[in-house]
């Protein structure tokens, strides 16, 4: 995208903005990275990102139609923020989209992953093969990332539509 059209292209309406922020906020929490075991690296932050984003995209999937724009802005939310964060790391052009590409993938896989996990499959496999991308990491740091995931969904499920609207994960 060149600068002309990132410069005049609308912005995010404000509630993708306040539940992107959201989600920002609780990826960055430090006990992702020390209790959790999840790498303190740009690749770790983007799959502490895509695990947050995944559970609200995954309740606001259960709002239906109320939620769909929501939904929809969020990712485009998401996107842009790779697309910037690819771009603020000197990857040109020619590469950028092709990389968001696979980011988004990466979210729709996580999506997937996460809903099966979260419905009764092997959340600590799902984690272990998209948060951790397999790296070998301690039992019990694991253990931490089902507990906070499972807290997370939790929480995210006794709030309103409109709690989520306004950044309250």
């Amino acid at each position: 995208m060149t600068f002309l059209a990132r410069l005049f292209r609308p912005h995010s309406p404000p509630a993708a903005d306040a539940v992107y922020a959201a989600i920002v906020a609780a990826a960055r929490d430090p006990g992702w990275y020390r209790a959790g075991g999840v790498a303190d690296t740009i690749d770790g932050r983007f799959d502490a990102v895509a695990l947050v984003a995944a559970l609200v995209l995954l309740r606001l999937e259960r709002e239906g139609d109320p939620a769909r724009q929501l939904s929809a802005d969020l990712t485009d939310r998401f996107i842009a923020d790779m697309d910037g964060s690819l771009r603020e790391r000197g990857i040109g052009d020619p590469t950028v989209g092709k990389q968001v590409g696979h980011m988004i993938a990466a979210l729709g896989g996580r999506l997937g992953a996460y809903r099966d996990a979260l419905a009764g499959g092997d959340l600590a496999a799902a984690l272990r093969r998209n948060l951790y991308r397999g790296a070998t990491v301690d039992p019990a740091a694991v253990d931490w990332s089902v507990r906070r995931v499972r807290a997370l969904a939790d929480a995210l499920a006794r709030r309103s539509l409109a709690d989520i609207e306004d950044g309250r994960l």
